[in-house]
């Protein structure tokens, strides 16, 4: 049974960015030769990461969209974790993946009318 994913790398800065599709297409025959196939593949470019991994402050993003099995996606994240160029990997079903950008629009709505709702701070009065 085949499921559509997302996953998200993210890739030592060092390599260069044409560079990127090539090698991470190398990866992905995994998916294609079982079977699955590639919907899309996305290329940020350099980021500042959050905090520094491996020592390094930025990473180049990629997404790539796909259907395949789950042996299959769990082969391509073994292979992506045992490369010395990709620094981080995340694989998520398309339905996890949707539900938790909702949940984080949600949170972020719920936090905005919280602060919306607040009492202005009444002005003060300076004596001169």
């Amino acid at each position: 049974m085949t499921h559509q994913y997302e996953l998200m790398v993210i890739l030592n800065p060092e390599i260069d960015e044409r560079q990127v599709a090539p090698n991470l297409d190398k990866f992905l025959k995994v998916i294609t030769n079982d079977g699955g196939s590639i919907e899309n593949v996305d290329v940020w470019g350099k980021r500042r990461l959050a905090y520094e991994i491996q020592k390094k402050n930025e990473g180049i993003y990629a997404v790539v969209s796909f259907t395949a099995s789950s042996d299959a996606t769990r082969e391509l994240d073994r292979q992506l974790k045992l490369s010395e160029m990709i620094m981080r990997t995340k694989v998520l079903r398309a339905e996890e993946a949707i539900a938790m950008i909702a949940s984080e629009k949600q949170r972020a709505d719920e936090k905005a009318a919280r602060k919306a709702a607040r009492p202005a701070k009444p002005a003060v009065k300076q004596d001169a």
